[in-house]
């Protein structure tokens, strides 16, 4: 099996050897594992992976050699059978059912029916409508339809309904040397510059050498200035994850391209909205966080912030304490965006679903609202309007 695995990783274009399969066996032999999954998981990274950038495309091969041997978290293993989840059908449910359908009526509501499905399920069940399981309308499982519910044990979304979603995902850094289609992006951000001459005086002067050398009596008199820089600041925040995946090279062109243009640009990571911290190292993201409130304080109301995100989510995840999908947040997700708003005069919000879809999704509304309708559509005339908004 590990040969396999090991041609797996190979065609994933992984740089590995048969020297880092070798150690991988001896400490499986030493027993430094056993029978644990996520165990063999990090081992198995620690012995055949040299070089952190590897690591994304590690995950995805091994989730593709490893599919259906454990879909759940530690904490839920213990807690729900794997069959209980397991995937044997997906019950095809017309437009007319799913609007019969009712949601429990909110997120405190739905999470004490989840902990009484706990107590009082013994069994497997599939294709129902009350207890956990798979392939029904019920709002606890996988691979069913509900308008609100908890996920478990699903690979990925496929309604965008969920209101928590257990499964523990590591996303990728952005790649920030993407040059494809940025050429564009830069002209449009380009209308937001304000030009200033700082730092040492490095850079020939060639005017003021002219005019100083002939004051001078021909004596060469050689004049030094400070390079010119665009001297705007930008906080940009980026989601990461989940419905993102779709609009990744894009984020990856407007990162590139806003690298090059801004000389003052600090880049932080967030999942579906802002909240009480966000990361800058999405390898790194669960023990390297950094508290929001340090970012509101360490920069000045001058920078320009800016959100990019596709603001597709629950409406709970903005609106109620606990709504984040992957932690308990203690404040509504709005109050941040609303001290964020107090505390800078220019926030906007790129967009980078379609702009004509925006008014069917509730939670897209809410955020235009909270950011007083500075929403622009991640498009070369949107990123133009969005600049022109900043510069102001």
């Amino acid at each position: 099996m590990l040969v396999r695995f090991f041609l797996t990783l190979k065609s994933a274009q992984i740089p590995v050897s048969i020297r880092e399969l070798l150690d991988l066996l001896t400490a499986l032999e030493t027993q430094l594992v056993f029978a644990g999954l996520d165990d063999f998981y990090y081992l198995a990274r620690t012995c055949l992976i040299k070089d952190e950038r590897f690591f994304d495309r590690y995950d995805q091969a091994f989730s593709q050699f490893f599919t259906g041997i454990a879909a759940l978290d530690d904490v839920l293993a213990t807690l729900i059978p794997e069959d209980w989840l397991r995937k044997e059908f997906i019950r095809q449910l017309t437009p007319e059912e799913k609007q019969q359908i009712e949601a429990l009526g909110g997120l405190e509501k739905l999470l004490e029916a989840f902990k009484k499905r706990l107590q009082e399920q013994q069994s497997r069940h599939q294709g129902g409508n009350r207890w956990i399981g798979t392939g029904g309308t019920s709002p606890f499982g996988a691979y069913g339809y509900n308008p609100e519910g908890i996920r478990i044990g699903q690979h990925e979304s496929r309604q965008q309904r969920a209101v928590k979603v257990w499964d523990q995902r590591q996303f990728r850094n952005l790649d920030g040397d993407v040059e494809i289609g940025t050429r564009n992006i830069k002209l449009a951000l380009r209308h937001l510059r304000k030009f200033a001459r700082t730092g040492a005086s490095e850079q020939l002067d060639l005017e003021d050498t002219i005019s100083s050398t002939a004051k001078n009596a021909g004596l060469l008199d050689v004049r030094m200035q400070p390079e010119r820089h665009n001297a705007v600041k930008v906080l940009l925040f980026m989601d990461i994850g989940g419905t993102m995946d779709a609009h990744v090279q894009v984020c990856e062109e407007l990162f590139t391209a806003a690298r090059s243009e801004f000389k003052h640009l600090v880049l932080y990571y967030f999942h579906n909205f802002i909240y009480e911290s966000v990361w800058q190292n999405n390898l790194r993201r669960q023990s390297e966080r950094i508290p929001t409130w340090d970012i509101l304080h360490r920069y000045g109301e001058d920078y320009k912030v800016i959100f990019v995100g596709d603001a597709t989510m629950s409406p709970y995840e903005i609106s109620y304490p606990g709504g984040s999908v992957e932690h308990w947040n203690e404040e509504p997700g709005s109050a941040w965006m609303q001290r964020f708003m107090q505390t800078y005069s220019r926030v906007v919000w790129l967009n980078p679903y379609p702009e004509a879809n925006w008014s069917y999704t509730p939670s897209t509304i809410m955020i235009q609202q909270l950011v007083k309708a500075q929403m622009y559509p991640l498009t070369l005339q949107g990123l133009e309007g969005a600049m022109k908004y900043l510069r102001r």
